[in-house]
């Protein structure tokens, strides 16, 4: 594992590494937050020991970059202290900071708290490994359909936009893209004679397609990762007349990021070629959308920010 030791004074490296090279760890120094910025943009440690106080940026600068950055913030981060100031140490809890070591280090402490954040890091890096894997998996599902091509990449897209005009969190965003790749992955259980069936389903077909998003979620429920992308994948196909399936939600009991996949994966179906019809141009799209809302399918907010989208799209091109 690589541990980067983040501290202006060489001796501080000298007895932290003295103290966790044997344990079989690779340690590189940085002497400031500016240097060690400079190491992140070439490869990405397993935990950093930081020192708070430090010239420049510092290493509380340092910590809010780290816990901010998709790349790093699952990175755990030590804050290496000689203060006991109650105001810096709750400064660094908000801002993400994972520990605290305080100044003498104390070996035996040091090696106890970076294994156990070793460990923790090892275990996230695995269930990132499964869910990376799973969105692997959501493509090869696109893939048994022909005419949902490049699907999830045009889903990942819309959903940015939508997201941004509407103002939602970097979290709901993050959950937004990965429910682009992982919302149909119950497909998998639907067979491909009903999948691909280039006529109208029956009874029995319908309700085969209508079980993929409760199926979806129980794929997926293992992935403490993935915690956010379940209401999503459940219940993207939720109406907010509570006609949709399959729980029949109704209006505020739908999430606003659950109504941004909607209408996202709804306008992308209709935009593209079908077994059982032509792809739509997007202003016949958006008026088939429109008129859903109309009959309370869909969140008028939403189908406005999709329209402002298309509209801006179409001045583009023309």
């Amino acid at each position: 594992m690589w541990i980067l030791v983040v501290d202006d004074q060489v001796a501080n490296f000298e007895v932290i590494a003295g103290l966790l090279r044997h344990e079989g760890h690779e340690l590189t120094h940085a002497v400031s937050a500016e240097a060690a910025l400079e190491l992140l943009s070439e490869r990405i440690p397993d935990l950093v020991l930081l020192d708070i106080e430090m010239p420049g940026m510092g290493g509380l600068g340092l910590l809010g970059q780290l816990k901010a950055r998709p790349d790093t913030r699952m990175v755990p981060v030590v804050m290496v202290t000689g203060h006991t100031d109650r105001v810096r140490r709750m400064e660094a809890l908000e801002l993400g900071a994972d520990d605290f070591l305080a100044k003498p280090v104390d070996g035996t402490e040091l090696r106890a708290r970076a294994r156990a954040l070793l460990r923790l890091k090892n275990h996230i890096d695995q269930l990132e490994q499964a869910e990376n894997v799973l969105i692997a998996f959501g493509r090869s599902v696109e893939a048994r359909d022909p005419g949902t091509g490049e699907h999830c990449e045009r889903m990942v897209r819309l959903v940015d936009t939508l997201s941004h005009a509407l103002g939602l969190s970097d979290r709901e965003l993050v959950a937004l893209r990965r429910s682009a790749y992982l919302h149909d992955v119950g497909k998998i259980a639907v067979s491909d004679a009903v999948l691909l069936k280039p006529g109208r389903l029956n009874q029995a077909e319908r309700a085969m397609i209508n079980e993929h998003p409760a199926i979806g979620e129980a794929i997926l429920r293992p992935l403490t990762t993935l915690a956010d992308v379940l209401p999503l994948v459940r219940w993207h196909h939720e109406r907010l007349d509570g006609s949709g399936y399959p729980d029949g939600l109704k209006s505020d009991q739908i999430p606003l990021s659950v109504r941004v996949l909607s209408v996202a994966d709804v306008y992308d179906a209709l935009t593209v070629d079908r077994p059982y019809r032509s792809a739509m141009l997007p202003e016949e799209a958006l008026a088939v959308i429109r008129e859903e809302t109309a009959r309370g399918w869909w969140d008028p907010v939403v189908v406005d920010a999709l329209a402002a989208t298309v509209v801006t799209r179409l001045r583009r091109r023309a």
